[in-house]
């Protein structure tokens, strides 16, 4: 089987999605033989525009450079793949987009803002180059990576998740929140892909993964509304980690 070449970037992020790779274990020795990494600073490979065969972006655009930079990995890469909220939605940064100055936040954080180099909006990579593939989560897991390198390197094309993140809960026999507890839990209008991690501890779903297929966010806001919860609220909670998908739009 030949090997695939690859390479991780990094833009505007915490670098979460990069630590799916490194934290592996025994999994990452077997990519490591199944793929050649060209380009992966956080692990010690720097070639960032050797032409790969996948190109893994972690982060948003954020800065001029990013668009040019981003346009010239495109260029080296035969395909290229999203991993995590900021590259796939613009991330828990793009909350700066709904700024009611967006020429003028910077002032009122930072003393001296014309030290700050940024564009007025936080964007997905969608929006600049072409992507061929999308791993959502905040961050992702490990198993996402295998899966999808797995299915690559056999020459078939990677299946995108949509499933609910309930349908999880209720396999794994977890106590739901939002019917037992009362709690604003984004689990049915959320993908699938985190195990339904919160709500095994008891907590309510935060949205990390982004929007599931067909998901009826309204309808969802209005049952939080029944249950007490005021509308300001309710929008907060569908922005926060994906606040540019127009389908997590509530009123």
């Amino acid at each position: 089987m030949e090997r695939l070449r690859i390479a991780v970037h990094k833009f505007s992020s915490c670098d979460g999605c990069q630590l799916a790779f490194l934290n592996m274990g025994e999994a990452l020795i077997e990519l490591s033989e199944a793929v050649e990494i060209v380009h992966f600073p956080e692990a010690g490979y720097v070639d960032e525009l050797a032409h790969v065969d996948i190109a893994f972006i972690e982060g948003s655009i954020v800065t001029a450079h990013d668009e040019n930079r981003i346009a010239s990995i495109r260029a080296v890469s035969n395909r290229l793949v999203t991993i995590g909220a900021c590259a796939t939605s613009g991330g828990i940064q793009a909350l700066k987009n709904a700024a009611q100055s967006p020429d003028d936040w910077t002032g009122t954080i930072y003393a001296t803002p014309s030290y700050i180099d940024t564009l007025r909006t936080s964007s997905a990579i969608a929006d600049y180059v072409p992507v061929d593939f999308e791993l959502w989560g905040c961050p992702i897991t490990s198993q996402q990576i295998v899966t999808l390198v797995g299915a690559l390197l056999r020459g078939v094309w990677p299946v995108d998740d949509t499933e609910k993140v309930c349908m999880s809960c209720k396999r794994a026999q977890y106590v739901c929140t939002l019917v037992t507890k009362g709690e604003p839990c984004l689990g049915p209008v959320t993908r699938a892909g985190c195990g339904a991690l919160c709500p095994a501890f008891g907590r309510d779903c935060f949205g990390c993964f982004g929007p599931s297929d067909t998901c009826n966010a309204q309808g969802l806001a209005n049952r939080f509304v029944g249950l007490g919860y005021q509308p300001e609220r309710i929008a907060r909670r569908f922005r926060l980690i994906h606040s540019t998908r127009t389908d997590w739009s509530v009123t």
